[in-house]
Formats: structure tokens, C-alpha cells, sequence
């Protein structure tokens, strides 16, 4: 008995040993290159083109940072990536609520068929040229409803919330909301959504994030530079930055190519604060929600 009570801990020890190093692993391919940028974003530029920045800043400086808060592109990019992300989440959050609903209710004629209609676009869709048309021909093309209404709702966070909604609301809740008086739309306000924090804090966080590093869309659907999100501005900071270094080696070219690493690093630190800010506020319902939306029982 103590021999086979030694075996298992022994199997649960080398388990766990086997575990953390593999977190501490992940940990580190994911710790390092966000050092490195928050490092390289308070080095001297010189000294980061050179490689000579690791993971502690070298000539520490606060130029690059100054430059970012004067660079009026930067501004007008974070202030439309705020509005398209606020907007985005917020339209998508209640697309994915109305939709997830509905499809949780077992006496919901034909939800298995629309539960495989939706399922099927998780797979197959119809691909960049013919939405781009579509977009076209509905005339959001270079309006912020082109942003915003393509990708407003995803399988993925529909399956989460149509699953917290099976799993987490018993079917007692329901029949005594009917027989108070409620209709659908009174129980989905006043009994379902109180009782999903959780699930909603979880799709908060998924749109958000996704929409605030979206660009392809915009670079897609967006022509005028006013309209443009962080994103795009950053990337044509990058492409300015590549394209210059293949330029001329004179001084003055030289010059932008060291400005534009410097910017580099610190619009990516900047760029990265709103959702860094936002995660605290949801952290405690993440992976309760994850958990419960995505594991049935």
C-alpha cells in the first residue's frame, strides 16, 4: 500500500515537474521579446540597429517616446483604434448575446440547422475577393462600417456563449420567468444577462483584442489615411523604416532610419497600454467563463 502511494507521488512529482517547466518555457518565449521591445524602446537607437540591446536598455533615452506623443498620425491612429475597438466589441458583444441565446434554448425549433449553418462559415467562406465586393457594392467601402460589420461576430465566441447559456442557466429559471410573464427578450435582460458576467467579460476581452490588432481590413477597406487605426500606422512605420535602410547610406537617410526605429519600438509599447488596462477589469471571470462556455458538464 505505502509502495504504491510512493509510486504515485512520485508520478504526480514528475508530472509537475514536467508541467512548470513547460509553462516556464512558454513563459519565456513569450517574456522575452516583449522585454526586448520595452528595452529597445528606451535605448539609444544606434546601439539597437547595431544588436547590441538584449534585454536591458543601452543609452537610455526617452527621445523615441517624445516623438510618438508629437507625431499627429500616431494621435489620430490610437484615437480611431479607440473608437473602432469600443464600437466593434460593443456591436459584436450583442450580435453574439441575440445569436448565442436563442440557439441555448432547447425548445428553439431548427436551431440544429442554424447552429450547422453557422458552423459551416467557421470553415468555408467565400473568401477575400467576393467580400471585398460585397463591401463595395454595399458602399461601406471607406466608411467605418466596413470595420465593423464584416467581422462582427465570430463562430468561435458564439459556440463559447451559446454553451455558458446551455450549461449555466438552469431550465427552472426559465419556466419561472414564464410563468411571471416574462416574454423572451424580458428573460434574456433580466434573468440570463445578470447571471453572465462571466461569459461576457470573456467576450469583451476576445473582441477587443481582436479588433485593436486587426489592420488587414483596414489596409483593404480604408483609403483615406484620416480614417486609419493604430495599426495601419504602424505599419507603414515599419515599411518606412525597411524600405529606407535599402535606400542611400547618406547622412540624411541614415538619419530616418534611425528615427524610425526609435519609433518603432515605443509605438508598439504605446499601442500595447489600452489592453494591457483593460485586462485587469476582466481577469477574475476569464477563465471561469473560458471554462464554463467551453467544457460541457
Amino acid at each position: 500500500m505505502r509502495e504504491n502511494t510512493k509510486k504515485i507521488l512520485r508520478s504526480d512529482l514528475t508530472f509537475d515537474i514536467v508541467v512548470n517547466v513547460i509553462g516556464a518555457v512558454i513563459v519565456l518565449i513569450v517574456l522575452v521579446p516583449l522585454i526586448f521591445v520595452l528595452a529597445a524602446s528606451f535605448s539609444d537607437p544606434d546601439l539597437v540597429i547595431r544588436g547590441e540591446v538584449l534585454l536591458w536598455p543601452k543609452g537610455f533615452t526617452t527621445e523615441a517616446y517624445t516623438m510618438v506623443f508629437e507625431n499627429e498620425d500616431i494621435w489620430r491612429g490610437f484615437v480611431n483604434s479607440c473608437f473602432y475597438t469600443a464600437a466593434g466589441t460593443a456591436i459584436s458583444v450583442v450580435l453574439t448575446v441575440l445569436a448565442a441565446y436563442p440557439l441555448s434554448r432547447k425548445n428553439f425549433m431548427g436551431r440544429n440547422i442554424f447552429m450547422m449553418m453557422i458552423l459551416f462559415t467557421m470553415y468555408f467562406n467565400g473568401g477575400m475577393i467576393p467580400t471585398y465586393l460585397l463591401v463595395k457594392n454595399l458602399g461601406m467601402y471607406n466608411t467605418v462600417w466596413a470595420l465593423l460589420i464584416p467581422a462582427a461576430l465570430s463562430t468561435y465566441n458564439l459556440i463559447v456563449a451559446k454553451t455558458f447559456f446551455e450549461n449555466s442557466i438552469p431550465g427552472e429559471l426559465y419556466e419561472a420567468g414564464t410563468l411571471d410573464g416574462c416574454n423572451n427578450m424580458q428573460m434574456l435582460l433580466r434573468i440570463v444577462l445578470p447571471l453572465s458576467k462571466a461569459i461576457l467579460a470573456v467576450l469583451v476581452l476576445y473582441y477587443a483584442v481582436g479588433i485593436w490588432n486587426a489592420y488587414f481590413d483596414a489596409l483593404i477597406y480604408i483609403r483615406d489615411s484620416d480614417m486609419h487605426p493604430l495599426q495601419i500606422v504602424l505599419r507603414n512605420i515599419l515599411l518606412l523604416g525597411q524600405t529606407e535602410q535599402m535606400g542611400t547610406n547618406d547622412a540624411g537617410m541614415a538619419e530616418k532610419v534611425k528615427m524610425a526605429e526609435a519609433v518603432k519600438y515605443s509605438a508598439i509599447v504605446v499601442s500595447s497600454i489600452p489592453m494591457l488596462l483593460i485586462y485587469p477589469f476582466v481577469q477574475k471571470y476569464f477563465v471561469k467563463g473560458v471554462m464554463i462556455g467551453a467544457v460541457k458538464g
